[in-house]
């Protein structure tokens, strides 16, 4: 590809030789002659004068280089509509597995594939163009919405509703039963019934091995939008507003509620019933015990102001020399 088709693809302007062929993407140290590489954090500018790359994605006030550039205001979007041009995804044509097992009341849309020893079960629904991989498991009554994409080993849960254009990535649970036991006046648990559904909007992506529980009652939500990386736990009853990212191994306790465009980073723990606003960031391994406002950034745990953070953590490591201080001066004045 020209680089001058690559531009017109990408939407972004060329500076530079627009016939330079191209075709791969790359990292700024990695990339070859053929490559196309990106910066958009500025701390790796001065690589860009450096790279072995064909052209580099960059914002339109970037200073000029020897390099062809291709300039548009958000290149880190750009490179990845570009890596999406040179990976060639695997095809699955349209069929039914002979191994896969479909019960005769599913509804199946059009163009639908069901790879090996995948399972569809009673009352299902799936709309067109699904891609089913082997060993995704579908309970009964599920309802699955248009280019749904379950990779394999995912499984939906009885009566779990899954919007359109979905990803669910290897080993997700949508709508396992969520962690509920009531005790008796003997001290045995006794398990709750999981009868709320799981509700996974349109145009979420769920990453490897993450779980989002089903209600006791109710049901559990995650809006439209929200990307969920590996190894999450989403506690039962819990709602997730529309575009919200929870990272690595982030976990919401039951009856939790996120707001909108929010970040949860690594290893961030919600307690139960605590409501976070919208466009709430919490760093990563934070905690939090209590409702957060919206548009709140905090670390810690417990999780407060995310600027208080900062200069409580600065002074953490000056505390030993702090208290000899203050024990000479208390010597001093005795």
């Amino acid at each position: 590809m020209k680089l001058a088709e690559l531009a017109l693809a990408l939407g972004a302007d060329v500076h530079g030789d627009g016939d330079a062929e191209i075709s791969g993407v790359a990292g700024l140290e990695e990339a070859g002659p053929e490559d196309v590489t990106f910066v958009a954090n500025p701390r790796y500018s001065a690589l860009a004068r450096t790279t072995n790359a064909a052209a580099v994605l960059v914002t339109p006030d970037f200073p000029e280089i020897d390099t062809p550039t291709l300039r548009t205001a958000n290149p880190y979007l750009a490179f990845a509509k570009a890596v999406q041009l040179f990976y060639r995804e695997p095809v699955y044509a349209p069929g039914v597995h002979p191994t896969a097992v479909v019960h005769p009341t599913a509804r199946i849309g059009k163009d639908a594939h069901i790879a090996a020893y995948a399972v569809v079960s009673e009352g299902v629904t799936i709309g067109e163009r699904a891609t089913l991989l082997p060993h995704v498991v579908i309970y009964p009554y599920a309802s699955i919405g248009d280019h749904f994409y379950a990779h394999a080993h995912s499984v939906v849960r009885e009566y779990c509703r899954v919007g359109d254009n979905v990803v669910l990535q290897n080993g997700v649970i949508v709508g396992c039963d969520g962690f509920g036991f009531a005790k008796d006046d003997q001290g045995i648990w006794h398990k709750i019934v999981q009868s709320g559904p799981t509700i996974i909007e349109d145009n979420v992506e769920i990453q490897a091995n993450s779980t989002v529980d089903r209600a006791s009652v109710g049901e559990t939500r995650i809006g439209p939008g929200v990307k969920i990386d590996n190894l999450v736990q989403v506690g039962h009853g819990s709602k997730v507003g529309a575009n919200t990212l929870l990272c690595a191994q982030v976990g919401l306790a039951g009856s939790s509620e996120i707001g909108k465009n929010s970040i949860l980073a690594g290893q961030v723990g919600v307690a139960g019933h605590c409501k976070l606003g919208d466009g709430v960031i919490m760093t990563a391994q934070s905690g939090v015990s209590h409702d957060v406002p919206a548009g709140k950034m905090i670390s810690g745990s417990p999780a407060f102001d995310n600027r208080q953070w900062l200069k409580s953590t600065a002074i953490f490591s000056r505390l030993p020399d702090l208290v000899r201080q203050l024990q000479r001066k208390q010597k001093s004045e005795t």
